[in-house]
């Protein structure tokens, strides 16, 4: 399973990174939402990584910069490979989230989690630049790995 969230997150972050770029490219056409989406992305992933990291995290809503948001992406993506590298998946993680409710996941689910919300927000920007004529990257898993 951890050669699995490896692929995963590999493939996330070649295709988060080729999307800032795209957004740079683009940023005097773009919806006022892109931007915050893809800060959005890096952040959640990142507070997901400190939640089993136990390390300090940034705000879930926080706007960055582009250039902010691709060395963000890149510090989740090496995290999450130490992650996979140094824990059990089936290691239970408690947290809290931002309302302050106590949950516990498994690392496995918490990892899930991050792959299915990223994909979830880049959808949302990849509409988001179709409605404004700019063609978006296909961003499929499949032809990723074709």
């Amino acid at each position: 399973m951890k050669l699995f969230f490896q692929d995963i997150f590999e493939y996330h972050h070649h295709f988060n990174q080729m999307l800032a770029g795209q957004l740079t490219e683009n940023e005097a056409k773009i919806t006022d939402r892109s931007i915050p989406l893809f800060s959005h992305i890096v952040n959640a992933h990142q507070i997901w990584n400190s939640r089993i990291l136990q390390t300090a995290s940034t705000g879930v809503n926080d706007v960055h910069i582009l250039e902010k948001c691709i060395s963000f992406d890149d510090s989740n993506y090496h995290d999450t490979l130490k992650i996979l590298d140094e824990f059990d998946l089936d290691t239970r993680i408690s947290y809290h989230n931002t309302k302050g409710d106590q949950y516990t996941n498994s690392i496995q689910q918490i990892l899930f989690h991050v792959a299915n919300h990223t994909t979830h927000h880049r959808g949302q920007i990849i509409s988001d630049l179709r409605q404004r004529g700019i063609e978006p990257l296909v961003t499929d898993y499949i032809f990723y790995k074709r």
